[in-house]
């Protein structure tokens, strides 16, 4: 058994249309989202071995402001990434043998987030997580996978059950959509 988690990056700044989308930092609902959510990371208890991750500046500002524990790996691929390219970057960083890691957190963008959610979870075993965060996969939202599988070059369709799912506007309602 792999654990997959997934964290998008927090409420990404528009306020500078003229900055290129990489370089898009975070506005003050994202660094107070990345706070919340990584506090909820941190007492959910998963120890991650190892966290890989978009270099965007804005996924770096929600790591520093979620996660300032830990030293992620940051893959250029993971930058907007589908989901084989992401299969692909885990694959390339999990390790091999006694020092293949156990749990993988990656941290990104939609659609890519999104769409592992969708490839990884079997039809058999989507539950009402499932359908929560295929409705919608928000900025600073959380998800943990359980992967059927013994090694991470075994990653594949419908080798997955979503067992945890959560969003900022979950832990503060004021966090929640805009209206």
């Amino acid at each position: 058994m792999k654990i997959l988690g997934l964290l998008r990056h927090a409420k990404s700044d528009w306020d500078d249309t003229s900055q290129r989308d990489f370089d898009r930092g975070l506005n003050a609902r994202g660094r107070k989202g990345a706070v919340l959510i990584g506090q909820h990371i941190r007492d959910h208890g998963v120890r991650w071995d190892k966290v890989l991750a978009s270099p965007a500046v804005r996924v770096k500002l929600t790591l520093e402001g979620a996660l300032p524990e830990v030293s992620p790996i940051y893959d250029q691929r993971l930058y907007l990434a589908s989901f084989d390219t992401i299969v692909e970057t885990i694959e390339a960083h999990a390790g091999t043998g006694d020092g293949e890691a156990k749990a993988i957190l990656i941290s990104g963008h939609n659609p890519g987030l999104q769409d592992v959610l969708l490839e990884l979870v079997a039809p058999a075993k989507e539950n009402a997580l499932f359908k929560e965060a295929v409705v919608k996969f928000p900025t600073a939202a959380y998800a943990v996978l359980e992967c059927d599988i013994a090694h991470w070059s075994e990653l594949k369709r419908y080798c997955a059950e979503l067992v945890y799912f959560a969003r900022p506007r979950d832990l503060d309602p004021a966090l929640g959509p805009e209206g």
